[in-house]
């Protein structure tokens, strides 16, 4: 089984892309769990689902770049 989802795409592909304060709460988290900081359970989530949803974005970006090449 597969589903098909149209969606309007913006013109301005910038758009496809985290908010900066978004971006910058994600950055935030990485960096204090790379210089060893452990993050609770919730922050750990909240990272795990921004950076899942960047990678979701860049690669509707990169598929939107594609189909108009």
């Amino acid at each position: 089984m597969s589903l098909t989802i149209d969606v309007d795409l913006p013109t301005d592909l910038a758009r496809l892309q985290l908010p900066a304060a978004v971006a910058a709460r994600l950055q935030s988290l990485l960096d204090r769990q790379d210089a060893g900081s452990p993050l609770t359970v919730d922050e750990r989530a909240e990272a795990e689902g921004l950076a899942d949803l960047a990678d979701l974005l860049t690669l509707l970006r990169l598929r939107v770049e594609r189909a108009r090449s």
